[in-house]
């Protein structure tokens, strides 16, 4: 076939010297070019690039006029343009086609200095004098709002599950309101002081008094090192205006459903005056918009993000801001994003951000190079640069950048910002949000279905093929562009757009009633000293401890499900999200299904949705961790059927699941495969999850009793054991152990627990099991755990096998787990007295009797644990290396 090159590619700039294959290109098809004809020599991948002039070795490549990386080699017009880094990307997809055997360029990043001398401020542009309005909220000194909602904040990773909880009481009973949205996050749990401090409080300031908020509940039990004491002071010391704002503060004392009607008694009497609050005609000058991309592929440059450029030009000339972010994701693009800046000091302050960045990232072993994720190399952006080139393309050429800010810092006056952020999408977004911003843009090219608790969310995508796959869960066909509509034309119908949203019309998120929040998670390391020794730590072995054994076993018998040369206490039905971005929706669907009853005449008791934070925007040392722990729970011996959800764009996308299981030995026909964007969207994805479902679980699966050498218990604490606890944990593991059971404990138990130690007559605390790695050596073991986090400790237990939980608190009772029983124990009469609903049991007397009988009971399914199904949490940990990029 032969072909105009307008036909089949796209020429970001007439400069340039490769094209963008907007269709996959078959091997010997001849393009006409520049009065010249040549043919590919190779299948080429839609969005990915081919050069179209000769390009010397040592010469650079172009895209948008700007250098992405220099050829190694001598390339024809017509060559597939590839990097090492994308054909080993690809090599590692599901693909059917034949790709280069070498890489012809290498990535290349030219470095940008600041020239004072020669530097000019750029002139700022000109504001229209008429004036635009829209429907919207007056709140004063708060700004304005385009949605009236209140707002259920969990004000550390504690309260999160509590909040949520609370939002459901509030479901489809709201009028007058766009609702009543809780807000959780996974940060500032725990005792110690986090290196993402500052940052959190300033994100939770601007979520207390954002202008879309009508009212905010702000939760805690006040012992996390974030809690209401400290944000409340912390609001007062910066000036937020929170007395412009109805709100409470209220601290968990008492138990969970308690708790519950106290706080939806608090809000039941912000509803009637936050529902008479009336939207009334203010100039677009309020508006504040959040400029984000997802899911990004090789057109995200070429027609979205352009086109967000066009509209935030026009907002900022009405005299409105916008806020352009993901730091590590203009690495490359600095030359464009300061061809235009308002001075010299915002000039060096863009460049000293992105410097901190590149350090911090460092510290932890990584680049901030190493952002591009799968579903960004497959959709043809092989390398940062070109990746931040197309995302620049936000900030439109005529714009200047008027400021830089940090994460989470208020925009006070109009224009265009870029704020400090990493290129994880939603952590990023939450800085926008608390920034003011009052409408979020999103583009994506694959189809990412990214929407915001309380601020609407205006999502664009890249081409029409992919906008026609996924119409239910996109707003704007920035493909239009591409076959021809004029980016004015299509600029002028997306602001029109925007002001109907801002004005209270539902976008396409908002209608499907789809939203995540994630706050810009905590990084572990604050230099390179201990970098060498955690780059060369050995893993555990598997192999399991020596303790103290007894031969005093008492007779204890339970029955369980036996299955495949497993046994176990349930048989659960598992959606597995492989990354933040489809958790909710697998959460949902699970939702969906337990509602139909789907298996429940064949013994599945429930299905579960395991929603977590990792799998997009985090570096190689995360997903050290995410691995073993994703693989350890669809092994579970309570998992009888599983299914992975992608999102579809993410690094650890359902091909990398696959790959993972080969290296495991594990066969990925067992597993059900589900992707959002790819199966056409939220709709047709969950379809497809029950159909599969319907169709494998078919049978029912036999039972048998079993005694201890069956059972496999974790064991955890709040704090530190007296002689009589730690005695009785040492007697229990003794006990479970020497029947031929096998108990875990985390690491951080045994390390503020040396009376423990002693009682178990163990030589050494080193881990015996990594986090989340499955225990397949019955026994003691020991499993690592990088942080103090309860619910990334009880998440990586999980994994390990283990049949239920036995916890000790001194506190108050802890997130339980979504798929694994947690039975909470206290010897504290007050906090027993407190929280006597919650607790499972108060220990006097005897207490390793009481511990065996209330196991025994537990496992004999004469109680279940009273948290059960409520206050539960699921969270992988990110260990010391990982990082947010």
């Amino acid at each position: 076939m032969t072909y105009t090159l307008t036909e089949i590619a796209r020429l970001a700039d007439p400069n340039d010297n490769v094209a963008i294959a907007s269709q996959r290109l078959e091997p010997s098809t001849i393009i006409q070019f520049d009065q010249k004809s040549f043919s590919l020599g190779s299948t080429v991948l839609e969005g990915h690039r081919f050069a179209i002039k000769p390009i010397k070795k040592g010469e650079a490549l172009l895209s948008w006029g700007l250098p992405f990386g220099v050829a190694i080699k001598d390339m024809v017009p017509g060559e597939y343009v590839c990097n090492s880094s994308m054909l080993e990307t690809l090599k590692g997809r599901s693909l059917e086609v034949t790709l280069p055997e070498q890489a012809n360029f290498e990535d290349v990043i030219t470095p940008y200095e600041l020239n004072e001398t020669t530097f000019q401020a750029a002139q700022p542009l000109s504001l229209y004098p008429e004036i635009k309005s829209f429907q919207g909220y007056d709140r004063g000194k708060r700004g304005i709002g385009t949605r009236n909602y209140i707002i259920l904040l969990g004000t550390s990773s504690l309260t999160g599950s509590y909040v949520k909880a609370l939002e459901a009481r509030f479901k489809n009973q709201i009028k007058g309101l766009d609702g009543v949205v809780a807000v959780a996050h996974t940060e500032g749990g725990t005792g110690k002081l986090p290196n993402n401090y500052d940052l959190v409080l300033r994100t939770l300031s601007g979520f207390v008094v954002h202008p879309n908020v009508a009212a905010v509940l702000c939760v805690d039990y006040g012992s996390e090192v974030i809690n209401n004491h400290v944000l409340k002071d912390y609001m007062e010391k910066h000036a937020y205006p929170i007395n412009e704002v109805p709100h409470a503060f209220l601290s968990l004392e008492g138990n969970f459903e308690s708790s519950l009607e106290e706080g939806q008694k608090i809000i039941k009497e912000w509803l009637e005056p936050a529902s008479k609050i009336e939207r009334k005609a203010l100039p677009i000058s309020a508006l504040k918009l959040g400029l984000q991309c997802g899911g990004s592929d090789a057109f995200s440059g070429v027609s979205a993000n352009p086109l967000l450029g066009w509209i935030s030009k026009e907002v900022v000339r009405y005299g409105g801001a916008a806020n352009l972010a993901e730091t590590d994701e203009l690495i490359g693009a600095e030359s464009y994003v300061l061809a235009k800046v308002k001075s010299k000091e915002v000039a060096q302050k863009f460049l000293d951000v992105i410097e901190r960045f590149k350090t911090r990232v460092s510290w932890h072993g990584t680049t901030a190079e190493a952002n591009p994720s799968g579903g960004n190399k497959l959709r043809g952006l092989y390398n940062i640069v070109l990746k931040s080139i197309g995302a620049a393309m936000k900030k439109h050429p005529d714009s200047s950048l008027d400021a830089v800010i940090d994460y989470a810092e208020p925009m006070r006056e109009g224009g265009f910002y870029f704020m400090d952020s990493p290129g994880n999408d939603l952590e990023s977004i939450a800085g926008q949000v608390a920034s003011g911003c009052n409408m979020i843009f999103f583009t994506t090219g694959n189809g990412s279905i990214t929407n915001f608790p309380f601020v609407p969310t205006i999502k664009v995508v890249t081409t029409t093929e992919r906008f026609k796959l996924l119409e239910k869960d996109m707003d704007v066909n920035a493909g239009s562009y591409m076959q021809g509509k004029s980016m004015d034309d299509l600029g002028e119908e997306t602001l029109e757009l925007t002001i109907k949203v801002a004005s209270g019309q539902k976008s396409v998120g908002e209608k499907a009633g789809h939203a995540q929040v994630q706050l810009w998670r905590n990084w572990q390391q604050k230099d390179k000293l201990e970098l060498p020794t955690l780059l060369n730590k050995h893993e555990p072995d598997g192999q399991p401890l020596t303790i103290k054994m007894t031969t005093a076993i008492p007779d204890f018998t339970y029955p369980v499900f036996a299955n495949e040369n497993q046994v176990s206490i349930q048989q659960l039905a598992l959606i597995l999200p492989t990354s933040l971005c489809s958790g909710q929706i697998g959460n949902r669907i699970a939702e969906r299904l337990n509602t139909l009853g789907i298996g429940r005449k064949f013994g599945i008791e429930r299905f579960v949705s395991l929603a977590h934070t990792e799998g997009c925007g985090v570096s190689s040392g995360g997903e050290q961790k995410y691995r073993p722990t994703m693989l350890g729970y669809l092994t579970h011996p309570a998992v009888r059927y599983a299914l992975l959800l992608e999102h579809g764009c993410e690094k650890t996308h359902n091909d990398y699941m696959r790959h993972a299981m080969q290296d495991s030995g594990l066969s990925s026909e067992h597993f059900g495969w589900a992707s959002i964007q790819l199966d056409g969207g939220i709709e047709a994805v969950t379809q497809k999850v029950e159909s599969w479902f319907r169709e494998k679980i078919q049978d029912s699966t036999q039972q048998e009793t079993v005694g201890l050498e069956s059972l496999h218990l974790g064991l955890m604490s709040t704090s530190e054991l007296n002689s009589d606890l730690a005695r009785a944990f040492a007697n229990l593991s003794s006990v479970i152990v020497s029947a031929g059971g096998n108990v875990v404990m985390p690491e951080t138990l045994l390390k503020k627990n040396p009376l423990l130690v002693d009682e178990l007559d163990l030589q050494t605390i080193s881990p015996s099991l990594a986090y989340g790695q499955r225990a397949t050596h019955s026994g003691f073991h020991v499993m690592e755990t990088p942080t103090e986090d309860w619910l990334e400790s009880l998440t990586g237990l999980g994994a390990t096998g283990i049949d239920l939980v036995l916890a000790y608190t001194d506190t108050h009772p802890q997130q339980t787990h979504p798929m694994i029983p947690v039975l909470q124990v206290t010897d504290k009469k007050n906090i027993f007295a407190s929280y006597q609903a919650d607790l499972d049991l108060y220990l006097e007397g005897n207490v390793s009797e009481q511990l065996f009988s209330l196991l025994k009971a537990t496992l004999n399914k004469e109680q279940q644990p009273r948290l059960a199904f409520r206050n539960e949490g699921f969270q992988i940990t990110r260990g010391l290396l990982g990082v947010s990029l």
